[in-house]
């Protein structure tokens, strides 16, 4: 029966009981069975094991494993492990026998002990768990493959901190007082042997070949006859049945009662020999038991007292503060928990939210709303599970805000350039556009300009277009169902000059209209960058438009919708603010350009059949005026002058210039082969175009007036002057003039409008020395002579044109550019050929006279009667020269003139004395020449302007 309790704590086969039904089986393959159909379930292709505490099996994966490893398993963890001496594992004990634990059971206690087993104490590492003796396929490579070549299980264990280094001399004290109780135990067992006469070395020997008689199984820990293994090795019952049958079974048993009887005599002697060898420490022992007992009572009542106070201390110390700070980490998790909630709750509104912000255009707090929520997700609230798909839809619902303000915003620029002319909207549906900008500018977008670049020029092409059609099917003198009419560039090539100029002006009012509907989204798109890059302030939501002001942050002057805190703070590089400001002003500038090539395409098509070469000098230069009034409105809106219709304007007005001077030149040339070179009554028109040069100080044509009462004049009136001239050079005035206007008309044309007109002045310098001077005119006219005073008109005329150079050439300084003012050298140079042709003229009337007076004096003889026929015919000459050129030369160029014939006449006069010997000696002679001299004198002063001219005629006797 001893040895029956000693091995009460001995094992037993796990698969005998299930330990949660609580049915006995037979075999491990029952029990395999009833765990496979009651404690396992099928997920997918993996098995799940139940069988542990809350149907968890703690020594198996929770996603489950295939067919073959769950057999194992069942046979390695379940089937096959030894439990103890309760008959089960501690997770089932409180299934069975002992109530559930109580809330309060794993509270920290200072009595219990607190160095309780954790996982942590394990001793068996993780390689020699995953190399698994019972896996059919081994990962070698499990660490090499995963973490790298240089993960491998070390050998050599480091020295723990906690584990002193244990020498030698610790042990010195040990052996000093164990070395005498040893050597008096040597000295008794050696007495001993001495006595029986048998050694220590034979008795153990004796005691060792006993023992093996006995078999190994009596000698187990875990020996137990309730076990069935156990039994039938101890009492062979089957070898007890076959002895029956042979012989009587009372033998046997007998025999295995005397073979069990003769073992216990073996472990009886053994057992007395050694408390006989211990007898005297046993006494010793048994003793000193009663004091013991004494001194155990006493330690267990301290102990009792002890753990008392300590429960107190527990109870009242301990506990309350623990269950404190156990409540206050509560309320923290509570607090936590439910701020946790709260943020889930306001998370789980953000796709309603977002559509509630796109119904009312509030695209950047859509925006903003997505990436706040988004860094939510992953900072505050990563890994649960109910939001796992939110990420993902907020990232594609992202994608689609993009994909809607790229539409939203096409379609609003497009709604906004398409519409009807006749709106006076300066920008529709601002708010709108203000947030799809915004918008656009958080997703880092700033390809709106380009695409409302584009959408504008498609407006500037749909809108020409229609304006052409509207014109052509206005038109009465149009036929469109004509079969040579097959595109829409011929039909308005049917309209006339009228139809089309309406036509022109008409586009260009539709363009200046499109133009300000881009400078006014320029300006609402330049505010709102001001405003996402810190330049400008956001207007509040009740604003007006107000100028820009000098300072860091401006007032926007087109935004006139507010704008959100989350928009306004939002901020751009200026690297960004510079790159779109410029984009926007280069936009403009391709809108105007754009707009000006379609124009440019308008007049080509128009002058395919020549009709820009057609129109009179008026109507082109209505059409210079218009196309010049545009161009400048344009440079006025996009801040930028465009070339390209100027440069097909300035291609037409070259072809209309050539024409212009053509028709000019011809008209000069055939009116001076048919000048006859006498005094023109100057018509009241020529006399109005001088007074209003004079008086505004700009060379052009006034506007006629109505009185029909003014007469035609003798001369042309200039100032404080009076030109007597013919009618030819009246004509060249006029034409000078128009020249002049149409440089104001056409300024692209002035270069060549002023060497044309450089061209025609020569012209006419030319034309008049041959036919004065080079005497053309007798022979083109049928003049009999050139007078003087057809060369005194000729002089004045000339003089005319040479007093209006000085103010010709002022006006083309002032319309030509900088480099072209290098052609008025042409001018100068056209002013002094003027000047040396009226030189001329001068000489050739002095050259006149002094051949009359040369011809007269050579018959001259000094001899009465007095005055001389000789004198008396210079005298003549003289008179009727100035009779000829008194109302046609200036009284200081009569004089000047005068001067030099007198001049000319003494020269000669005193040559002929000279010849003649006449001396100043008082004689006869010089009495007679003295009155023929005395007579020319006094012919001077009976002529207008000469009276003192000839006052000093002493100066005729010098030399002789």
């Amino acid at each position: 029966m001893t040895t029956v309790n000693n091995v009460q704590g001995a094992h037993i086969s796990p698969w005998r009981r299930c330990g949660l039904c609580l049915v006995d089986f037979k075999s491990s393959k029952d029990f395999c069975r009833h765990l496979r159909q009651n404690h396992c379930t099928k997920e997918g292709g993996s098995y799940v094991c139940r069988y542990g505490a809350n149907n968890i099996c703690p020594s198996l994966p929770l996603e489950g494993v295939s067919d073959m490893d769950y057999e194992n398993h069942i046979t390695r963890d379940h089937a096959g492990r030894q439990l103890h001496s309760h008959g089960r594992n501690k997770s089932f004990e409180h299934n069975e026998t002992s109530p559930p634990p109580s809330a309060t059971d794993n509270a920290p206690s200072v009595v219990q002990d607190q160095t309780r087993w954790t996982v942590y104490n394990a001793t068996v590492n993780l390689p020699a768990a995953l190399n698994d003796p019972n896996r059919t396929k081994r990962e070698t490579d499990f660490f090499t493959k995963t973490w790298g070549q240089h993960f491998y299980e070390h050998s050599h264990i480091p020295q723990s901190s906690h584990i002193p280094d244990i020498s030698r001399k610790y042990f010195e004290k040990y052996k000093n007082r164990i070395s005498k109780r040893y050597k008096k135990y040597i000295r008794s067992t050696s007495n001993s042997d001495s006595v029986s006469g048998e050694t220590y070395l034979h008795q153990l020997e004796k005691s060792r070949s006993e023992l093996q008689e006995i078999p190994k199984l009596y000698l187990l820990q875990n020996f137990d006859l309730e076990h069935t293994d156990t039994f039938n090795s101890v009492f062979p019952w089957s070898m007890i049945e076959d002895s029956k049958k042979s012989s009587p079974g009372h033998q046997s048993s007998k025999l295995l009662q005397e073979k069990l009887s003769h073992y216990l005599d073996i472990i009886e002697v053994h057992i007395a020999r050694q408390i006989s060898t211990k007898s005297d420490a046993f006494f010793q022992a048994m003793s000193s038991h009663d004091k013991l007992q004494e001194d155990m009572m006493k330690t267990c009542q301290s102990i009792k007292q002890l753990r008392h106070k300590v429960q107190q201390i527990d109870e009242v110390l301990a506990r309350g503060s623990l269950k404190v700070i156990k409540l206050q980490q509560a309320r923290k998790n509570y607090v936590e928990l439910h701020s946790k909630l709260k943020m889930m709750a306001t998370v789980h509104q953000t796709q309603p939210t977002i559509q509630l912000l796109l119904s009312t255009n509030e695209f950047v707090g859509a925006l903003d709303l997505i990436s706040t929520t988004q860094e939510v997700l992953s900072q505050e609230l990563p890994g649960v599970h109910s939001f796992r798909h939110l990420g993902s839809q907020l990232a594609e619902m992202e994608n689609l805000i993009e994909k809607m303000l790229q539409e939203d915003f096409a379609k609003c620029i497009s709604s906004d350039l398409n519409r009807p002319v006749s709106d006076t909207i300066p920008l529709l549906e601002e708010e709108k556009l203000v947030s799809l900008v915004f918008g656009m500018i958080r997703k880092d977008k700033f390809n709106f300009v380009d695409m409302y670049r584009e959408e504008a020029f498609t407006a500037i092409r749909a809108c020409v277009k229609q304006t052409v059609v509207e014109a052509v099917s206005e038109a009465d003198n149009v036929e469109t169902s004509d079969d040579n009419v097959t595109s829409l560039g011929d039909q308005m090539r049917m309209l006339d000059y009228k139809q089309w100029m309406e036509l022109l002006c008409r586009i260009f009012s539709n363009l200046l209209i499109l133009l300000k509907r881009g400078q006014t989204f320029q300006g609402v798109i330049g505010d709102v960058i001001g405003i996402t890059a810190g330049r400008t302030k956001a207007p509040s939501p009740v604003s007006t438009p107000t100028e820009d002001k000098e300072c860091s942050l401006e007032e926007p002057s087109h935004l006139h919708v507010s704008v959100s805190e989350d928009a306004a703070d939002m901020l751009i590089s200026d690297d960004d603010y510079s790159r779109v400001q410029s984009s926007l002003c280069d936009m403009m500038y391709a809108i105007c350009d754009h707009a000006h090539d379609r124009c440019v395409k308008v007049i080509v098509a128009r002058s395919k059949d020549g009709f820009l070469e057609r129109l009179s000098s008026t109507e082109f230069v209505q059409l210079s005026r218009t196309v010049e009034n545009f161009v400048t409105d344009c440079e006025f809106t996009c801040g930028r002058r465009s070339t390209s219709l100027r440069l097909s304007l300035q291609s037409q007005a070259t072809k209309f210039v050539n024409r212009f001077h053509e028709e000019r030149r011809q008209k000069l040339s055939l009116i001076l082969d048919n000048e006859r070179w006498k005094q023109a009554d100057v018509p009241a028109e020529f006399q109005e175009l001088v007074d209003h040069i004079t008086k505004s100080g700009t060379i052009c044509i006034p506007e006629r007036t109505q009185d029909k009462d003014k007469k035609p004049s003798e001369s042309l009136k200039v100032e404080e002057q009076n030109f007597t001239v013919v009618g030819t050079v009246l004509l060249l005035l006029k034409m000078m003039v128009e020249y002049c206007q149409c440089v104001d008309d056409i300024p692209s044309a002035a270069p060549d409008l002023l060497t044309r007109l450089v061209d025609l002045l020569k012209i006419f310098n030319s034309r008049t020395c041959q036919l004065v001077l080079g005497a053309g005119a007798l022979q083109l006219v049928g003049l009999k002579t050139i007078s003087t005073r057809n060369l005194a008109l000729a002089s004045r005329c000339l003089q005319l044109i040479v007093y209006f150079m000085p103010k010709v050439r002022q006006h083309f300084e002032d319309r030509l550019i900088s480099k072209n003012k290098t052609m008025l050298k042409h001018l100068d140079q056209a002013n002094k050929d003027y000047n040396d042709h009226i030189n001329e003229i001068t000489n050739k009337l002095v050259s006149v006279m002094e051949s009359v007076i040369q011809a007269q004096l050579v018959r001259w003889e000094v001899k009465a009667p007095m005055p001389s026929q000789c004198f008396r015919a210079i005298c003549k000459q003289i008179s009727k020269m100035h009779e000829a050129v008194i109302d046609i030369l200036p009284l200081n160029q009569i004089q000047d003139l005068f001067s030099r014939i007198n001049s000319s006449f003494k020269d000669l006069l005193r040559q002929q004395l000279l010849k003649l010997e006449v001396t100043n000696n008082g004689g006869p002679q010089y009495g007679l020449v003295t009155s023929d001299v005395a007579f020319y004198s006094g012919t001077y002063k009976t002529l207008r302007g000469l009276e003192h001219l000839c006052n000093n005629m002493s100066d005729l006797w010098n030399g002789l």
